[in-house]
């Protein structure tokens, strides 16, 4: 059989997005959306399979059933609330089922045309690295929902193709959201050198772990040599560099398995392995069971 051609979707308007995930609303402003998210079903599972958007996405929201929640190598477990923040043109994959409600907002930076800020030196929430997730309690939820619900509102009564008032809301939204960023982060002890290598290590995996898959490539990304790559991350977090690499695939593979149809043989291209025999033995190394055998275990 002939290898499957696969390409990751890239999203650069957001309709062209919203067009792919079980959601019926869509804007009028290419540059500019606020979506409620509501439970549409309580049984519908919610997954996508790796893919970039050209255009900025954060969202406010809290749990009303039991669920996972997966946003690249993120995984929450029956969170109660939670801030989410990513950028453009990184790899991206969510999986959760839709017991999910809150606020979630879609914009491109044109959207501020009136102020036109370099967006990762004012607002470093969104980090052109990895995406930026705070997890807290409900009490925190109602906090910040006041200041998402003024954007809001105030988007849903102004011209749709236009949005100003909106727009500015909006900014002041992302100022206040990086000053809750910086309280809730003042009790973090500072981290060692090695600490800040490790985790830079595991947020470009997050964005590179489909074409990059040694530590020597990881390494020129960071300016460093390999051995101290593979040294300080082991201890650090003692694994291996590479078992975080393959984790990594392990994790994205088991979600294309288990919430979508594809064929065994496309998702072994798609995460760029050679051929779906080199897959089938990756898979069952990190699992213990053949992928036609997961899926049959979890379907």
């Amino acid at each position: 059989m002939g290898k499957i051609k696969t390409t990751l979707p890239y999203y650069t308007e957001i309709n062209d997005f919203l067009a792919s995930i079980p959601w019926p609303g869509r804007t009028a402003d290419p540059n500019f959306y606020c979506l409620r998210l509501k439970p549409l079903d309580l049984n519908l599972q919610v997954y996508r399979p790796p893919f970039k958007r050209s255009f900025y996405f954060f969202a406010l929201l809290f749990n009303s059933g039991k669920i996972e929640v997966n946003y690249g190598d993120q995984t929450i477990r029956d969170p109660d609330s939670y801030l989410v923040f990513h950028s453009p043109n990184l790899v991206y994959s969510f999986a959760h089922n839709n017991a999910l409600e809150g606020y979630v907002i879609y914009f491109k930076p044109e959207c501020f045309s009136f102020f036109k800020p370099h967006f990762q030196q004012q607002f470093p929430l969104f980090d052109v690295l990895h995406t930026s997730l705070f997890r807290f309690d409900h009490a925190t939820f109602k906090q910040l929902a006041p200041h998402f619900e003024a954007v809001f509102t105030t988007y849903e009564r102004s011209a749709k193709a236009q949005h100003i008032e909106a727009r500015i809301k909006l900014l002041g939204l992302l100022y206040y959201l990086e000053d809750f960023a910086l309280e809730a982060e003042k009790d973090i002890l500072p981290a060692t050198a090695q600490q800040v290598l490790l985790r830079k290590f595991i947020q470009l995996i997050d964005n590179h772990y489909i074409n990059k898959r040694t530590v020597q490539e990881y390494a020129d990304l960071l300016s460093v040599t390999a051995n101290y790559l593979s040294q300080s991350v082991k201890h650090v977090s003692g694994k291996n560099a590479l078992t975080f690499v393959a984790g990594r695939l392990a994790t994205e593979a088991k979600s294309l398995i288990q919430h979508t149809d594809f064929e065994i043989a496309e998702i072994a291209y798609q995460l760029n392995f050679s051929d779906p025999a080199n897959f089938g033995k990756f898979f069952k190394k990190q699992t213990g069971f053949s992928p036609s055998g997961f899926r049959k275990r979890h379907k």
